[in-house]
């Protein structure tokens, strides 16, 4: 005969346990400022001993409030998001939310999918690393008035609150740090992505013509990142700057460059973009685009905190900006 489940702790155990009743121990948990704070301990040294977990499902239907923030990234592993993702958690944590983390592989229809499954858990607000494409789960967004704030891009006109930076400025930052070194003999090596494309066409736009480019799957890598330069070099052997779009990518055209006999920055210059933990202790320390993805998950977090108390938000825009961090990979 098996041996029945364990019996789950209930409010009712703990008020028990207290030596409270009922709505006291509710109190202690839900109001603690409606409560002594004897009477609190008691109750918190009785959800310790009994193992009581509270319903967070059953107290959200009572107060229209999940205490949960939904999260869209393309993929975790990508260096550039973890800090927006850390400073996300942590804000929202201090406020007493708990982030759902979802990963849409690039991929529109699974991030359709993850938002119906985040309106279907009730989250409080949700925020997007990108902008959201249009869907039937966008519109339901709206029609519900869940608060979202899209991250990582720009948008004058965003679906709802936005942090983040301009593309497109970035592209054309970096061509005009090439051209003021004189070197016209450039590539690109991008990922497929959007906003990889998007910081292309930026590119081309200030350059003045088009060039060279090496397109790979995103999430880009270092693999990718040789394969690319090979590609860059079967078209222009003289190469003489790359832009890769990320610097993952971008450390394996320093890899491949080491491998094709090219030194770095004296024959090559390579410039990355998100400026990864591990950019400046790469050799030759890698110069590249960076982005305050901390800022973006702090502003975030207090954009959606401010929506979900009910106050309003006087900019519902925010531009982090970005700047070109020079290293010896561009040094020469």
């Amino acid at each position: 005969m098996s041996a029945l489940p364990p019996k789950t702790a209930t409010l009712h155990d703990v008020a028990q346990a207290a030596g409270v009743s009922l709505i006291t121990a509710s109190r202690a948990l839900s109001n603690p400022e409606r409560v002594s704070k004897p009477t609190i301990e008691r109750v918190l040294k009785a959800v310790e001993a009994t193992g009581y977990i509270p319903n967070r499902m059953a107290g959200g239907l009572k107060s229209r409030r999940s205490l949960t923030v939904g999260a869209l990234v393309p993929v975790i592993s990508v260096p550039q998001f973890l800090p927006t993702v850390q400073t996300l958690t942590q804000s929202l944590d201090a406020a007493g939310y708990q982030l759902l983390l979802g990963q849409t592989g690039y991929d529109h229809g699974r991030e359709a999918a993850l938002l119906d499954t985040f309106i279907g858990r009730r989250v409080d607000g949700i925020v997007v690393a990108g902008l959201l494409q249009h869907s039937p789960a966008v519109d339901r967004l709206r029609r519900l008035g869940i608060p979202v704030v899209e991250t990582w891009d720009a948008n004058e006109r965003p679906l709802d609150m936005l942090v983040g930076f301009s593309h497109v400025k970035v592209g054309s930052a970096v061509a005009g740090f090439f051209l003021s070194r004189g070197w016209q003999r450039v590539g690109i090596a991008s990922g497929d992505d959007e906003r990889a494309r998007t910081r292309r066409d930026g590119f081309l736009a200030a350059f003045g013509r088009d060039v060279p480019t090496a397109f790979v799957k995103a999430p880009s890598n270092l693999a990718l990142g040789r394969s690319a330069l090979r590609e860059l070099l079967t078209h222009d052997r003289g190469l003489r700057a790359v832009f890769c779009s990320s610097d993952g990518l971008a450390s394996g055209v320093l890899t491949e460059a080491r491998a094709q006999g090219l030194r770095v920055p004296e024959d090559l210059a390579v410039i990355g973009f998100g400026d990864a933990d591990f950019a400046a202790y790469l050799e030759p320390a890698l110069s590249t685009v960076q982005i305050d993805g901390a800022a973006i998950g702090r502003h975030a977090a207090q954009l959606l905190l401010a929506r979900c108390r009910g106050e309003p938000v006087a900019q519902h825009v925010v531009d982090v900006g970005f700047r070109i961090i020079e290293r010896a990979s561009t040094a020469a």
